[in-house]
């Protein structure tokens, strides 16, 4: 059967077995290269069987694929990887309007993230975006506005910084825009600092200040990386996520880099720089 038969097979399979919610899925884990199924339920179900049972007929549907990264003994089970599935990447092309041939999907570069010694970096990326989208829905005076992942920062600023995501959160009518970095202690401390260098290159091109917020993994790495930055070149606020409680990232557990205490929550951090514009990523 020809790639353009196989491609009508699938898309006319799969038409009346997709739901809204479905295509959705596709279009996340696609934007996002490996979503959990942690990270799914959040985005999209309220509970863990009906995220499971939903997720395992999409990939029986081969719209989307799943593994499960090595995991030392006696560490316990590790939740499903997702990616998409080369079905679900003719659907999207159809989306899309484009031909699947341009669409960009190579099944093998897909499952490469498997292997990939950043998987645990987007991992922990992913899960920031997701808590804050969790936060979002329980809450109605919260929400996330905008959610940009690396590959779309980069897209937009080029090699002028590399944020991890870029961000607009608002709560009780507080809205911050901020640059998010998701550290993991692999990197040395002087190398973190140094970025940001390229935050303070961003803004003298743009004339736009925006937030830098660090997320690190222990209070004691938070700690020596604050003591490392100094001077600030742009505002700065740091988080530990061993400091997360019931709101996670949205929670009461920032602290700007010129400030001693007490933490804040996320949206408090535009009351603390009142003076902050938006970024270039209004649109």
């Amino acid at each position: 059967m020809t790639q353009a038969r196989f491609t009508a097979a699938v898309l006319a399979s799969l038409a009346v077995r997709l739901t809204p919610r479905d295509r959705r899925i596709l279009r996340a884990v696609w934007t996002h290269r490996v979503l959990t199924s942690r990270h799914l339920e959040r985005l999209y179900f309220d509970s863990d069987a009906a995220t499971r049972k939903r997720l395992l007929i999409l990939a029986h549907m081969g719209v989307l694929e799943r593994f499960r990264p090595h995991q030392p003994i006696g560490s316990g089970a590790i939740h499903y990887h997702y990616v998409l599935g080369a079905a679900g990447a003719a659907v999207l092309a159809s989306e899309d309007g484009v031909d699947y041939a341009n669409f960009g999907y190579r099944r093998d570069r897909v499952l490469a993230i498997a292997h990939n010694q950043r998987l645990g970096h987007h991992v922990g990326v992913n899960t920031f975006y997701t808590d804050l989208a969790w936060h979002d829905r329980r809450h109605d005076n919260a929400r996330l506005l905008k959610w940009w992942p690396e590959h779309r920062c980069t897209a937009m600023w080029g090699e002028a910084a590399r944020p991890d995501g870029y961000g607009r959160w608002t709560e009780d009518g507080h809205t911050l825009d901020f640059f998010f970095e998701y550290d993991t202690g692999t990197e040395t401390l002087d190398k973190v600092a140094a970025k940001l260098h390229d935050y303070a290159r961003l803004s003298l091109s743009t004339t736009i200040v925006t937030p830098v917020l660090f997320y690190v993994h222990s209070d004691r790495r938070e700690a020596n990386l604050r003591a490392r930055f100094q001077t600030a070149l742009a505002p700065v606020a740091t988080a530990s996520r061993s400091a997360v409680l019931d709101d996670g990232p949205a929670g009461r557990i920032w602290l700007p880099l010129e400030s001693t205490g007490p933490r804040l929550r996320l949206a408090q951090l535009a009351q603390h720089w009142p003076r902050l514009g938006r970024s270039e990523a209004n649109t």
